[in-house]
């Protein structure tokens, strides 16, 4: 198992990604770094949360609880009428395309920002339709804005649509969290599925 490589990580936090503190940021393209990655790799690594939250099987863990050399995150939810089924289905084809042996390596958790609609049942029924690998998160309403908040998340309810329910505004950019729970590269909503597979490999092989 390949330890370390967030260490190496140089570049700023992608451009529209929201920022907290004083983070160092550059602006991610469809062109690869001088280091050949796609996402923005980060000055400034996020440390995802120690909050305890629920896993899909009932089990307590908390964003930072990884055990995996990387840990791609994403904030959204189950009635989300567009982008989080789009992200949803990027990651799943990246994963498809990267060496099994690495994809061996890679976990991926979703977190609802939507507490009060997306229990464990309808997350695990949402999950297992891009992949029964694919690990969601839920809990209460506060503690999953300040999850967000420590990987630079921001969750807040919207506006109440004509269905009687109701939009959740979120960041939709998905964090790579290493093996010590550390964010070190954000890929924004418009990178490509091959993009992403190139960088998770890339990423796993330093």
């Amino acid at each position: 198992m390949t330890r370390g490589w967030g260490r190496r990580l140089a570049l700023g936090l992608a451009a529209g990604v929201l920022a907290t503190g004083a983070l160092a940021c550059s602006p991610a393209t469809q062109e690869p770094s001088e280091a050949g990655i796609y996402g923005a790799e980060l000055d400034q690594p996020y440390e995802a949360a120690a909050i305890p939250l629920t896993t899909t099987s009932g089990e307590e863990r908390a964003l930072a609880d990884v055990d995996n050399d990387l840990t791609l995150v994403f904030f959204g939810y189950t009635h989300c009428p567009d982008i989080c089924g789009v992200v949803m289905s990027t990651i799943a084809s990246a994963l498809t395309q990267v060496d099994e042996e690495l994809r061996d390596r890679v976990d991926m958790v979703f977190v609802t920002t939507d507490p009060a609609r997306d229990d464990a049942e309808v997350l695990r029924g949402y999950l297992d339709r891009y992949n029964p690998e694919f690990e969601g998160l839920t809990g209460s309403l506060d503690a999953i804005v300040e999850t967000g908040r420590s990987v630079s998340v921001a969750v807040e309810e919207g506006e109440k649509l004509p269905s009687g329910g109701y939009e959740v505004v979120h960041s939709d950019h998905v964090v790579g969290l290493d093996e010590d729970g550390l964010g070190q590269i954000v890929w924004t909503k418009d990178v490509s599925a091959k993009q992403m597979a190139s960088d998770i490999e890339s990423l796993l092989s330093r």
